[in-house]
């Protein structure tokens, strides 16, 4: 069963739904939009975000809502009231999204660690796509547990938890850019 926080449906991210998520994230895609056509001329744009937000909460029979089909309702809404400029420069954003590093570990098994990195640079590149910028990780402990087996030694986790991390400061590192930002945290 899938709990609804505040009536909205669960966002479909990549392979994951999402729930109990704030909503500037929607403003702020509007706001980027507005921004790359050189609309300084949009003081509605909290007005288009509030309809939207009535969508979700009142029109959407759906529970779970993937995130491009959002976005392709979005364009079309801003195309009916005019804003075809807007519509065409609006790219997805995503809420910050939690994802557990328990999945890839178990997708690559137990002394796979090469198989590990790239699943979980395969996810983050999936959610990259689908407009999320901000992703936290979470279950590292769980994950080498997973990788390296329960009898780990302490330096070894330690060891292994400090790849991860480089892993993901190299991976943040090379893939953001101007134009793409990406914010990659990890529970400790």
């Amino acid at each position: 069963m899938i709990c609804l926080s505040g009536n909205l449906p669960a966002l479909k991210i990549g392979h994951h739904h999402v729930v109990g998520y704030e909503t500037d994230w929607i403003q702020e895609a509007l706001s980027r939009a507005a921004a790359a056509c050189n609309r300084t001329d949009c003081p509605f744009i909290a007005d288009i975000r509030d309809g939207i937000l009535h969508y979700l909460e009142k029109r959407c029979s759906l529970r779970v809502f993937a995130i491009e089909d959002l976005y392709a309702r979005m364009r079309a809404m801003l195309r009916k009231i005019g804003c075809d400029d807007i519509a065409q420069h609006l790219s997805p954003l995503a809420p910050p999204i939690t994802v557990s590093l328990i999945g890839p570990a178990r997708k690559a098994g137990r002394g796979s660690e090469m198989d590990f990195f790239r699943s979980l640079g395969d996810e983050i590149r999936l959610l990259q796509k689908a407009g999320a910028e901000s992703i936290r990780l979470c279950d590292i402990n769980e994950s080498i547990t997973l990788l390296r087996g329960p009898d780990v030694s302490p330096a070894s986790r330690a060891q292994f938890r400090i790849e991860i991390t480089s892993f993901l400061e190299g991976y943040q590192h090379r893939h953001s850019a101007p134009k793409l930002e990406l914010d990659l945290t990890f529970d400790s």
